[in-house]
């Protein structure tokens, strides 16, 4: 299961890298900021998965 969590927190900061990127270079703001609030939560599932390793070992 941690593993499917952490490939999902992957998966959602490089698709929010990529809309923010995408949305920067066409100028569409509303693209730019919905890849900075994606790649945002793909951080935040990625630092829990990270805190429940720590307390693991």
């Amino acid at each position: 299961m941690a593993a499917d969590e952490k490939a999902r927190a992957k998966g959602e900061q490089a698709e929010g890298k990529a809309k923010k990127v995408a949305g920067g270079a066409v100028g569409n703001e509303s693209l730019e900021t919905e890849g900075r609030a994606e790649e945002s939560t793909g951080d935040a599932r990625q630092a829990k998965e990270k805190a429940k390793d720590a307390f693991k070992h």
